[in-house]
């Protein structure tokens, strides 16, 4: 019987152990403290590469649409864009056969630009929030307008509303 009851001490002081470091294992792993590698089995997703660059605008200066018609905004933005560039592009930059593309995506944001300003009012415009609000209303409509242009981010440069 002597041997039995040592038996079952020993069993139990093993499954003890392997709990407790079990324990510390997983909390360590949780918690970031254990450099761990993932396996082989972790998907990997293919992004296109981006390349930033900055599009800046001449000054904007639109009628607002306040009731004495004498209001008037002058703003300058400049714009953080993404483009996700593909192998046809390269191999249009490489071959000198590109197009001139800059030129008609500027174009395309002055419009939506001129589009969403002429519907503003000097009021909302003076408001606490109008120009967090303007900056989210244009980045907006630009992600509608020009899908191919990937704007990150709005800077407003210039900001004058004048009533």
């Amino acid at each position: 019987m002597p041997v039995a009851s040592l038996l079952i001490a020993v069993v139990l002081g093993v499954v003890i152990a392997t709990l407790g470091v079990g324990g510390i294992f997983y909390f360590l792993a949780r918690s970031g403290r254990l450099p761990m590698q993932s396996g082989s089995s972790a998907r990997v997703d293919t992004v296109a590469p981006t390349t930033p660059h900055v599009m800046t605008l001449e000054p904007l200066l639109v009628n607002l649409t306040d009731g004495g018609g004498n209001a008037y905004l002058r703003v300058g933005l400049t714009l953080r864009v993404a483009d996700v560039v593909s192998n046809e592009k390269a191999k249009d930059e490489k071959g000198g056969d590109a197009r001139s593309g800059k030129d008609v995506d500027a174009a395309a944001v002055r419009d939506t630009a001129l589009a969403v300003l002429g519907r503003q009012t000097s009021e909302g415009l003076l408001a606490a929030d109008g120009k967090e609000r303007l900056k989210t209303e244009l980045k907006a409509a630009l992600a509608e307008h020009n899908r191919e242009l990937k704007v990150t981010d709005l800077f407003f440069t210039e900001y004058l509303v004048q009533r």
